[in-house]
Formats: C-alpha cells, structure tokens, sequence
C-alpha cells in the first residue's frame, strides 16, 4: 500500500554553530522532569512559512511554533530556546537529542514514525501545490504533467514529504531537481533550472508573494494516488524516550485545539476552514498506522 509522505524568552542558534556545538550530544530522553528542572525547553523549527518561521523581529513565528508557545505555557514552560534548522535535519536532532522537541508541522508518515513519536493528535491538515515561472509558459496543473511530458523538471525540498508523492505518481529521479530550503525554490524556478516547486498549497502560495518572477499554479489539480486525495496532517514531534513529556504535551493540546485562540492562530496563518476541521478526522496513531493515507 502506498504510504503517503507526508513538511517570548527566545534565543536564536545559527545553524552553523548550532551543529558544532551539538555534534558531541549523546542520544538521551528529555523527560519533563528534567525540562521543567532545567527552566527551558528547546524547541526546533525550520524556515517555511507559514508552517514555522522567525519573522524580522527575530521571533519564531507560524502554525507550529505559536501552537507550540501557548501549549507549553499552559504546561507551565514558557522559557524556550529556539532552534533554526534545515527541515532534513529536524528529524536527526531530535534523535540525537539536540532538542527537545520540533515545530515545523511535520506531516505525520509511518516511515517518520519508526523514527520519531509524534502528539497524539495532529495540529494541521494542509494540501499540495506548484509554484511555477510568472505566466506559467510550460502550462503545468498538475504533478501528473511530470509523467506525461519528460521534458518538464520538477524541483523538491531535501527531507520533504514530496518525494515519496512524486516517486508514487511516477515521476522519475531524473526530473526531480534537489533544493536545500523553500528560499531556493523562487531563483530555481524563475532561471529555469526546474519548471516547478512541489510543496504544500501554503508554501507555495507565500513563495509566489515574493516575487513577481514565479506564480502559484492555478487551476491546480490535487494528487489522487491509489484512488485517495492527497492530503497531509502536521504535528509536533519528540524523540521516543521522551514520552512523559509527549503524553502531557499532547493532553494540553487537546484541550487548546477546543479554543478560539488555537484556530484564530491558524486561520491568520492561512489554513483554510476545511484544513482547520481537517485536523480532527484522524489520530497520529491511524496516521502513522496508515490510515487516511
């Protein structure tokens, strides 16, 4: 079966000096306990808006992180370390125990969940999209136009749900063009280096803000693979050992999504009505299960 891919007290650690200074952390749980004893939790994000972000003002920003600073405050944490990070290495830090947590509305995959838990329920649902060159010349509306024409490129962010989708759809490797981050797409684009940038419906709505180089396809066609809509549900997500600290996470975010402030946050975040209900159809256990995918 086709398993579906599927993206204040704050101090700000450059990627850089952030890996040099974690390279030598040694794999540990971080237990609530010892966060609360510690006085500060670290949370991870990567640079996607709308999903987590830092804004100009240097505050973390998003779906996932201002989620994440409410829930945390009714848990009584209200100190939090930001960490800025690729979205390909949020995973491999939580498992090295560089953070304590990350808020980038990770799409919930069974693959990613032999490696990483996630709270128990989802925090998003949010569907696909292209960004392509203003005036869209190589008329592209769908993923499947990737299959149809071999002379199109497709371009994908490294560690991002869309290869899996591209590879079920049956796009081969040798249209598929590597980007490091979502801030790559609009020259990738533009220059003609890929002819699309597969992301999510709201990543690539806010890329084609920023420049009048490159437009969100539109009309577009939703990916349908094994008879199912593609639809991916984000959340928060804990290394394995960390489980007390997970399980009150997630009760307290069960309670916040009851809330208007949780969906003022993601309704100005740009998640639709239909993404904000979306959230409630499944649990992470039956997505990570593989069902609903």
């Amino acid at each position: 079966m086709f398993n579906k891919f599927r993206k204040l007290g704050i101090s700000f650690l450059a990627v850089g000096l952030f890996a040099l200074l974690s390279a030598g952390v040694a794999s540990a749980q971080s237990t609530l306990k010892e966060i609360k004893e510690r006085g500060y939790v670290r949370v991870a994000t990567a640079n996607e808006i709308p999903y987590g972000y830092v804004d100009a003002g240097g505050n973390a920003m998003g779906a996932g992180p201002e989620v994440a600073r409410a829930v945390l405050k009714r848990m009584g944490i209200e100190d939090i370390q930001w960490v800025v990070t690729s979205f390909s290495s949020l995973i491999p830090g939580l498992k090295a125990n560089r953070f304590d947590m990350a808020a980038a509305e990770q799409a919930i995959l069974p693959d990613r969940c032999k490696q990483v838990d996630y709270a128990t329920v989802p925090n998003s649902s949010y569907g696909e999209g292209l960004l392509v060159k203003a005036g869209n010349p190589k008329n592209i509306h769908s993923h499947k136009d990737f299959v149809k024409r071999k002379d199109l490129k497709v371009a994908l962010m490294a560690g991002a749900d869309q290869l899996e989708m591209l590879q079920a759809i049956g796009v081969p490797q040798s249209q598929m063009v590597m980007i490091q981050t979502n801030a790559d797409a609009i020259s990738t684009v533009a220059t003609g280096r890929a002819d699309a940038y597969a992301a999510t419906g709201l990543t690539a709505a806010n890329l084609a803000k920023k420049s009048d180089k490159v437009e969100l396809a539109d009309p577009f066609e939703d990916p349908v693979i094994d008879g199912k809509e593609i639809r991916s549900w984000g959340s928060f997500t804990f290394n394995k050992e960390s489980d007390d600290f997970r399980m009150a996470f997630s009760k307290e975010l069960k309670k916040f999504k009851k809330t208007e402030e949780w969906r003022n946050i993601l309704e100005k975040n740009g998640f639709t009505p239909s993404d904000i209900e979306g959230s409630f159809r499944y649990t992470a256990e039956e997505l990570c299960s593989g069902e609903g995918i």
